[in-house]
């Protein structure tokens, strides 16, 4: 299914989700190169809510331009199969080879506010991700590494202190909370 279509259907879980959903739709249908950073106000990119197999853990990224522990994700840099965005990325960013989509739905979307920063040398312009969620499993005994140029440690968490270890306090309070609380619902379901 296009990612467009996807959007459209997804049902949002909150109010920002809610909105978030319109702005990303708004901007899939009416911006120029919304896959690329060259759109320098806004691009799409995908992040991964990565557990272990019984989802008692998270895995995260200690990321060094935010200096704060985070979910796994990157740029879409022109591919429009964001999940396939959000398995390389965990893989690029942890090291873990074995990590498989729980599901190919969205699992979560948000428009996040990046603020101007220096990367590899160059000034980066505050600018908006147009961001979409997957949950994904993969197995704690895989071995991590650290991608020194984007995050300077990779770590699993207990599910209950993972969003406590960011010190991003919106991420904190309304994305990782958030998503935590998906997953509470889904075990609630089962």
């Amino acid at each position: 299914m296009e990612l467009l279509q996807q959007i459209e259907n997804y049902k949002p879980w909150n109010e920002q989700e809610e909105r978030d959903r319109a702005l990303i739709l708004h901007c899939l249908r009416n911006q120029k190169d919304i896959f690329c950073r060259e759109n320098r106000l806004a691009h799409m990119t995908a992040s991964a809510w990565v557990t272990n197999e019984d989802r008692t853990k998270v895995l995260m990224a200690y990321h060094n331009i935010y200096d704060s522990w985070s979910w796994l994700g990157g740029h879409a840099d022109g591919e429009r199969d964001l999940l396939a965005v959000a398995l390389r990325e965990v893989q690029e960013e942890s090291g873990i080879r074995q990590v498989q989509a729980v599901s190919r739905e969205i699992y979560s979307l948000e428009v996040l506010t990046v603020d101007g920063h220096v990367k590899r040398g160059e000034y980066v312009s505050s600018h908006l991700h147009l961001n979409v969620t997957y949950l994904l499993e993969a197995s704690e005994k895989e071995p991590l590494e650290m991608k020194p140029d984007e995050n300077s440690g990779v770590a699993w968490f207990e599910r209950e202190s993972a969003a406590e270890k960011s010190s991003e306090p919106w991420f904190r309070e309304h994305i990782y909370s958030k998503l935590n609380e998906k997953l509470a619902r889904m075990e609630e379901m089962e």
